[in-house]
């Protein structure tokens, strides 16, 4: 039974991320994005582990979700152009994305922090809260500051626009 609905929500998943990238209207595209997260959510529900999905589906699909629509419906897509990079750029950028995707995929491979944790009793919300905060705190902030770079970056790209 569980072979099922791991099927079942494994096959909606792939089906909406398709149609994620296929769907012409952003709208329609954000929505396929939110039922696609919400069958992730159900996956982590069959790996027997409620935390990971209850906050899959509240930061992803309850937050996340939510401000992708609404900056898809403020903005007029009709109006923005899309501007194109010179070939020159396009080749530096791409062997940029290119070399940093070696690193990560390296660095994953060969790094303790995408082992699963030897006994069960790592699994709490207490213990992953302990780990988090002492054994992994580095990539921890290393995270929060990307994820601070790239929002100052929006701010600062959505203000030249404006001029």
């Amino acid at each position: 039974m569980e072979k099922f609905f791991f099927l079942m929500f494994a096959i909606t998943a792939l089906c909406s991320g398709l149609a994620v990238v296929t769907l012409r209207n952003p709208v329609h595209s954000a929505v396929s994005l939110m039922l696609c997260l919400v069958q992730v959510a159900a996956l982590f529900v069959l790996l027997r582990s409620p935390f990971v999905a209850v906050a899959q589906v509240f930061i992803y699909v309850g937050a996340v979700m939510v401000l992708f629509l609404f900056v898809v419906l403020i903005l007029d897509i009709k109006k923005a152009a899309i501007e194109t990079f010179p070939p020159v750029k396009r080749r530096f950028v791409g062997g940029v994305i290119a070399v940093l995707g070696i690193e990560l995929l390296a660095f994953i491979f060969a790094s303790p922090f995408g082992t699963a944790p030897a006994d069960a009793a790592e699994t709490t919300t207490e213990s992953i809260g302990k780990l988090l905060f002492t054994k992994y705190l580095f990539p921890f902030e290393v995270v929060s500051i990307i994820l601070l770079a790239a929002l100052v970056a929006a701010v600062i790209m959505a203000k030249e626009r404006q001029r």
